[in-house]
């Protein structure tokens, strides 16, 4: 199967699975090890990073523009859903959830959230469950912010408004 290169321009905001959403700032040629290389260079600002990504290496990698409406939609309605609780070791928990959250899809980011959000009456959460609780409602609410074009402070009120709102529900 050959593999299409994926068409992004110079301003566009696109999703990198392993980093969230990131904004085409340059594309660039370069010449390695012989080869002529097109390049996209992405800026991730929250994380300070700048990332070169081979055009044809776009969609191996899960490079993606953004989640379309429909799929945000879902994505927030996975968050008024009831959590998950799953009785296996927090390791492997852990793992699962990470996987999750790295793979860039955004319902799968939403099931992580939903699923380690604690309302004020729950029981504390531990250290690595906040971390990655925090790292999945920020992936989420970048891609929303960018989506809404509000900043992620306002985009995460939302997702822990809809979080609240459904523990209200499922928590009586």
């Amino acid at each position: 199967m050959a593999a299409k290169a994926l068409s992004f321009v110079v301003g566009d905001y696109v999703v990198y699975p392993k980093h969230g959403v990131g904004r085409v700032v340059e594309l660039q040629s370069q010449e390695i090890a012989g080869a002529k290389l097109e390049l996209y260079v992405l800026r991730f600002e929250k994380e300070r990073m700048t990332l070169r990504v081979p055009t044809n290496k776009a969609e191996s990698v899960g490079m993606r523009k953004l989640s379309s409406n429909a799929q945000m939609s879902d994505a927030l309605t996975t968050l008024k859903g009831k959590p998950k609780v799953k009785r296996t070791m927090w390791s492997r928990r852990a793992q699962e959830y990470e996987a999750k959250i790295n793979s860039g899809d955004l319902v799968s980011i939403a099931e992580v959230v939903r699923d380690l959000f604690r309302a004020e009456d729950q029981p504390e959460q531990s250290y690595s469950e906040r971390q990655i609780f925090e790292a999945a409602c920020s992936r989420l609410a970048r891609e929303l912010a960018a989506m809404e074009q509000v900043d992620e402070p306002a985009a995460q009120v939302k997702i822990l408004d809809i979080l609240r709102a459904a523990a209200a529900i499922h928590n009586k």
